[in-house]
């Protein structure tokens, strides 16, 4: 779900049972709106990563480090100046807005025993982090904001803080059932909106979750709620808001096969076709998605040129697909031709001279047939006219016949690596495809004729039962774990008709159990352009029946005794190896 006030309430939870009381003994400022503050604890030191960016802001724990300016900012040195060696005294959340507030206690220039605030806020755009004196006077803040910016609020030295009430929302965790009927069942839109629309912190995610857990479409007016559906709604709603006051949280991560898509801090209920990951921290959940979606996120907008050049080269080959079938239909008369030819070599003196057909019998069907003339030409000539337009369309018949095998292998090329681009993960990935597309004449290399060495891999899964199973990544790979990497007694796995990755098991002489062809077949059909079909067919056979034909490209191979299974591409339970 969103970084709403929900998952503050699970930060600010966790934040008390692990870093409370604890000692502020550093503080960096790596980037220009991010804070990272090393604690220390009686359980030892942790880390603290604060950021106010305007598209990613987050606080949560981790055991990462991130080098600092050789020159601290400015906002930095005045942390350093107050709250250095200052201990932290309080972890609070007004409301359940998408705010922190760490009360830090520590010693003036004096000695004397003074308090301080630094305050996060998690507002999107607006985030900041401000720090304050006990009396919320301003101090400093990572983002000064005078009034020509906001005419809202000031952030500024000397300014008093406080939170804007533009919305005049209502906090969830207090409202009253006669509140709740008044406010989010009085609005006339749908369920889901009436309850971001009344209280802070909810976000959109969550009030669908809400909804869900009430049996209601989040979409149906409120006006549709009957008396007692209101009383449901209301009861499901006070159960979520008690769940949060009494800190029952379950903090997770929603993935779309190796892809997360989603975190929450309550178990979610609507991803009904989704794997979900608890986790026992919301921070490893915040740290593990950001750096997981960022990284899809770098790959994604890297491989963009790839894709659109390639997709291109897809619709360009699809079109002359088109129309070399189109031909080769038109050639289909041909055999007509020849008939006529030969029927009026045969009957050809039947013919009226000056006619503009003749009717013979067809001694192939033992019909009658009617042949149109040319009432110019002979009968002898109308022949040989027919003849001629035999041998034309059998040539372009002939030509197209490789025309057509050839652009149909190119057209299976390219989608084998689109296919590559959509399972790519890192940049040596992105490199290998690249320099497939180089070798295959689609790209032009660029500075240097030299071929850049790559670290990209195959992945590497272990079954249930032991075995190791590999497969490729884009087509190189293919053909190195096939041709190369693989014994002839080691299994091959590969979805039926439709590009993907070649799927090797390592047999290591043994005989496989079923579950592990199972999942070497769920793997064969997650990496396929089928990955998202309910059920992919899957063939598989020994590596030594597999063959590449002289001169095919990369991932092309033949076979032509194998078994098949239908399966499920779910790969959720089989083991993913590191290396």
């Amino acid at each position: 779900m969103a970084f709403d006030g929900i998952v503050v309430a699970n930060l600010v939870a966790e934040l008390n049972q692990t870093i409370l009381n604890g000692r502020i003994s550093k503080i960096a400022q790596p980037e220009a709106d991010e804070l990272l503050l090393t604690i220390k604890t009686n359980e030892g030191a942790r880390r603290l990563a604060l950021s106010a960016s305007a598209s990613l802001p987050f606080v949560y724990l981790t055991d990462s480090n991130k080098p600092s300016p050789m020159t601290a900012p400015l906002f930095c040195m005045v942390l350093r100046k107050h709250i250095a060696n200052g201990r932290i005294t309080a972890i609070r959340q007004p409301g359940l807005e998408r705010i922190i507030q760490f009360e830090i206690e520590h010693l003036d220039e004096m000695g004397d025993l003074c308090k301080k605030l630094l305050i996060i806020e998690l507002m999107g755009k607006y985030s900041n982090i401000i720090f304050c004196e006990n009396t919320l006077k301003i101090i400093d803040s990572i983002k000064r904001v005078p009034a020509q910016v906001s005419s809202v609020r000031e952030v500024l030295p000397g300014r008093n803080y406080f939170i804007p009430d533009t919305q005049s929302k209502l906090n969830p965790l207090t409202v009253s059932q006669e509140q709740f009927f008044d406010t989010v069942c009085e609005k006339p839109m749908s369920l889901s909106k009436a309850l971001v629309s009344s209280f802070t912190g909810i976000s959109t995610p969550s009030a669908n979750e809400i909804c869900h857990r009430a049996s209601l479409d989040a979409d149906d007016a409120t006006a549709s709620l009957s008396a007692d559906l209101r009383l449901h709604f209301y009861h499901v709603f006070d159960h979520v808001m008690n769940d949060i006051r009494e800190n029952h949280f379950s903090p997770c991560i929603i993935y779309q096969g190796d892809e997360p898509v989603d975190f929450s801090a309550l178990l979610p209920t609507q991803y009904q076709d989704l794997t979900i990951q608890q986790e026992f921290s919301i921070s490893v959940v915040l740290e593990t998605y950001y750096a997981k979606r960022n990284s899809y996120t770098r790959i994604r907008q890297k491989s963009a040129d790839l894709r659109r050049h390639i997709t291109t080269l897809l619709e360009r080959n699809q079109k002359k697909l088109v129309l070399q079938e189109k031909q080769m239909k038109d050639t289909e008369k041909k055999d007509k031709y020849k008939i006529y030819g030969e029927l009026l070599n045969t009957y050809g003196y039947q013919a009226v001279e000056g006619a503009s057909s003749v009717e013979v019998l067809n001694y192939y069907t033992n019909q009658p047939m009617n042949i149109p003339l040319d009432p110019t030409l002979s009968p002898l000539l109308n022949a040989q006219k027919y003849f001629a337009r035999y041998n034309k369309l059998k040539r372009t018949a002939e030509a197209l016949s490789t025309q057509l095998e050839g652009t149909r292998m190119e057209i299976a090329h390219l989608e084998s690596i689109l296919n590559a681009l959509d399972i790519a993960e890192t940049e040596d990935d992105l490199s290998q495809i690249r320099e497939e597309l180089v070798t295959y004449g689609y790209l032009r290399r660029k500075n240097t004729g030299k071929k850049k060495s790559t670290k990209s891999k195959p992945f590497h899964y272990r079954s249930s039962d032991g075995f190791d199973i590999y497969v490729g990544k884009n087509n190189f790979q293919n053909d190195e774990l096939t041709f190369k990497f693989a014994n002839g007694g080691d299994w091959w796995f590969h979805a039926k008709g439709m590009p993907g990755s070649h799927v090797i098991v390592r047999t290591e002489g043994k005989e496989l159990p079923d579950a592990t062809f199972e999942e070497a077949a769920r793997l064969a059909g997650y990496y396929s352009k089928g990955r998202d079909n309910e059920k992919v067919e899957i063939d598989y056979l020994q590596r030594k029946n597999v063959k590449k034909p002289n001169g095919a490209v990369a991932g092309y191979v033949i076979y032509y005794t194998n078994y098949s299974m239908a399966i499920t591409p779910d790969i959720k339970n089989i083991e993913k190896i590191s290396e």
